[in-house]
């Protein structure tokens, strides 16, 4: 019972990272059909940005406390991030929201190209470690062990999808945003301006990336330029899982797809012999995911709608 607690707590630490990121991709996708593949490189940002801010931190204040420390990296990071997202929807995105859907898919990629290839030369092509600014006595929980920087990511994910529902629901931006991803035509004529609507929903996404950046670095303890895409792939497999554009469906399927992925190296691996461990462990996740989109195509909590006008 203490290994599937255990692997329980991975994979809801792991999931809410993935939820994260998963729903900065279905935001968009909502609001302008469009998949940004640069999203996952908007993390990487985040979490440079929050590594250097850490660094500057280091040097002049060293006696603040660590929660304090990343406290500040975060919301540092934040803006940084929401600048960018900002930049590459304006330049990359915006005169191309009318043109066939492979003109912006191809496009994503290449803006994915450019950041990874700018922050090689910022940042350098060799992994950076992250320091280690909470405590490493573990918390005893039913037997297993969780971290305090586990601890943190869970709450800092659980509020940061609370403030979004609450934002999306229950504010004025929130109507706009559903009405513009409903139909962004009469949402215009209705007074709605979807140009700033687009900005928010893009500044929000690189938001929640920007989060699970920093808290990536902090619980892995090491960042790289390139480390955005592999993330990126599995938090837009949680988005499509899910049901895309659904924002429920995304933190389903992010803590879903991170509950198969430790289970799947936990307790597949130990069967096989370490033959599929956790040098395997996708192979789980994309097997479900490709289950489940055979049985249901439109995701977990995804609805069959028909293309707009």
């Amino acid at each position: 019972m203490e290994t599937f607690i255990q692997q329980i707590i991975n994979g809801l630490v792991l999931g809410s990272m993935y939820a994260l990121i998963a729903l900065g991709y279905t935001m968009v996708y909502g609001v302008l059909n469009l998949i940004n593949f640069a999203h996952g490189d908007v993390l990487m940002i985040g979490a440079m940005a929050g590594l250097t801010i850490l660094h500057f931190l280091n040097s002049a204040a060293p006696d603040l406390p660590g929660f304090v420390k990343l406290a500040i990296a975060i919301a540092g990071a934040i803006p940084v991030c929401m600048l960018v997202n900002v930049i590459i929807e304006r330049v990359a995105y915006r005169r191309l929201r009318n043109a066939p859907r492979l003109a912006p898919l191809i496009t994503a990629i290449g803006v994915s190209i450019l950041l990874q290839t700018l922050a090689m030369m910022i940042w350098g092509r060799s992994p950076l470690p992250f320091p280690q600014l909470l405590s490493a006595e573990p918390v005893m929980l039913a037997g297993a062990m969780i971290s305090r920087t586990q601890l943190l990511l869970l709450a800092l994910a659980a509020g940061s999808m609370v403030a979004l529902v609450l934002l999306v629901e229950k504010t004025k931006l929130g109507r706009a945003m559903r009405a513009t991803a409903e139909n962004p035509r009469v949402a215009g004529l209705m007074g709605v301006d979807s140009n700033k609507v687009i900005v928010a929903t893009f500044a929000i996404g690189a938001a929640l990336a920007a989060v699970a950046g920093v808290m990536w670095g902090a619980t892995y303890a090491s960042i790289q330029f390139a480390m955005g895409f592999t993330p990126g792939l599995k938090a837009f497999s949680a988005a499509v899982l899910g049901g895309i554009g659904n924002i429920y469906g995304a933190m389903l399927g992010g803590i879903v797809l991170g509950i198969i992925e430790s289970l799947g190296a936990g307790y597949i691996g130990d069967l096989t012999g370490g033959f599929l461990g956790s040098h395997y462990q996708d192979i789980f996740a994309f097997v479900v995911l490709i289950v489940v989109l055979t049985i249901r195509p439109s995701g977990l909590m995804g609805e069959r709608v028909a293309d707009r006008a």
